[in-house]
């Protein structure tokens, strides 16, 4: 190994990850700025209630009638976002524990998932630009994300058998691309999963207290 490709894997991707959990860090203290309000109204239901459900949700394809009627894009969903943790995964196997990736079964089932993540990936890609609709609401961050979410999808692909003898360039191409992503996620659409446990417990605690989620039993 290279003594380039050994800072890549190592103090870059520190300095990165230590650069993003400073953003992030920043980012929660300033949302815990804002208090929320006490609900005024009568409580129908069960604001712990509704907020636990919240939360979960997303583990709950059938109560969602998008998915009921889609279902498709929930497996989509569902495959990409392994991709994005067998990606990550492995750029702490790779420099930690590079004995993992010895193994050829191992090394074969993370080919497999970063090979569904990157076509899931063109599919979604080739749909915001053909659907007009979706074109309309597209932001240029919104393609650039996409688009090198699906990059990073095959340049994980490429690394993962750790070759450093032999095709040292697929993994500076990875581990370069992570250290970019850790600086860049923290301003582009892709950091929206900060958000997500925020958003889902105001809308939970507000749709529980008024009785909506969960669903009332019907009365005999």
């Amino acid at each position: 190994m290279s003594r380039f490709l050994h800072v890549l894997e190592n103090e870059v991707q520190i300095a990165a990850l230590v650069f993003l959990a400073s953003v992030y860090l920043l980012r929660v203290v300033w949302l815990m700025r804002f208090r929320s309000r006490r609900m005024r109204t009568y409580p129908r239901g069960s604001a712990a209630g509704g907020v636990a459900l919240s939360l979960v949700n997303i583990s709950l394809p059938w109560s969602m009638e998008s998915v009921r009627r889609k279902p498709f894009f929930y497996v989509q969903f569902v495959v990409f976002h392994l991709g994005v943790a067998a990606a990550i995964a492995a750029t702490f196997i790779i420099p930690y524990a590079p004995a993992f990736f010895r193994l050829r079964p191992a090394v074969l089932a993370f080919q497999v998932i970063l090979t569904a993540a990157f076509l899931v990936g063109l599919l979604r890609l080739y749909r915001r630009l053909a659907d007009p609709a979706l074109r309309l609401v597209s932001s240029a961050d919104d393609i650039f994300s996409l688009v090198l979410m699906t990059a990073y999808f095959a340049a994980a692909f490429l690394a993962v058998p750790n070759d450093h003898l032999r095709r040292e360039w697929t993994l500076i191409l990875f581990f370069g691309l992570t250290a970019f992503f850790l600086v860049y996620v923290p301003f582009s659409k892709i950091g929206h999963y900060l958000y997500y446990p925020f958003t889902r417990f105001f809308l939970g605690r507000t749709l529980g207290h008024r009785g909506v989620r969960p669903a009332p039993r019907s009365e005999k």
